[in-house]
């Protein structure tokens, strides 16, 4: 890779990295151009160079976090095992939440003021919905797990693993956790875990075996 390729893709992913941060705590309209620029550590005319609006950009951003969350995130058809699928999916996504939490809060201010930008993106959500909601209905029908409602699976999953990102400074104070420490990833991932286990059938307590 040459120099000038490197520079580039740098400049990318610092201007990808701060239109995120902004527009999750600004949304669209309350974001400037100027404000990207600033928190990408370049100069507007810069921005400008790399990006045609910022309009434009948004809509990247959305698709490109469609499609990795669809990549990373939604339950695997590869997956036999119910248990192991849903313990790895609640461990990916609560980490990937604490890691990068303004990618969550930029989709989740997106979606709270009615997904008027998401339209071109609702389609390929909707079928990695379908597909997950295939595999756990496979699972059910073959006696894996318990009779549960596919889709609300997986909206409850989403809302609690997603929480402690979008919900984080009520959670630090709940929890009693100073802004400048992480929280407790192995805590929410194995609480989480527990919970929706259960909800399966796949973790029984002994006084339910009697």
């Amino acid at each position: 890779m040459t120099s000038v390729l490197k520079k580039r893709r740098e400049i990318h992913g610092a201007i990808r990295d701060a239109a995120i941060r902004e527009f999750a705590r600004n949304g669209l309209a309350g974001t400037s151009t100027q404000a990207i620029a600033q928190t990408a550590g370049i100069s507007k005319a810069q921005l400008h160079y790399y990006i045609s609006s910022k309009e434009e950009l948004y809509q990247d951003l959305l698709r490109d976090i469609v499609a990795q969350w669809k990549d990373i995130f939604f339950l695997s058809a590869s997956h036999d095992d119910p248990a192991l699928a849903i313990r790895e999916y609640i461990d990916r996504k609560v980490r990937h939440a604490l890691q990068y939490p303004d990618v969550s809060r930029f989709f989740a201010h997106e979606i709270a003021r009615g997904a008027p930008e998401m339209t071109p993106h609702w389609k390929a959500l909707k079928n990695a919905v379908e597909e997950a909601n295939a595999v756990i209905r496979q699972w059910i029908d073959s006696g894996r797990i318990a009779p549960i409602d596919p889709l609300l699976f997986q909206m409850n999953m989403w809302a609690v693993t997603q929480h402690y990102a979008e919900y984080e400074a009520q959670a630090r104070i709940l929890m009693d956790q100073p802004g400048d420490a992480p929280l407790d990833a192995d805590r929410i991932v194995a609480e989480a875990t527990q919970l929706f286990l259960r909800r399966c059938g796949l973790i029984v307590d002994e006084d339910e075996k009697q």
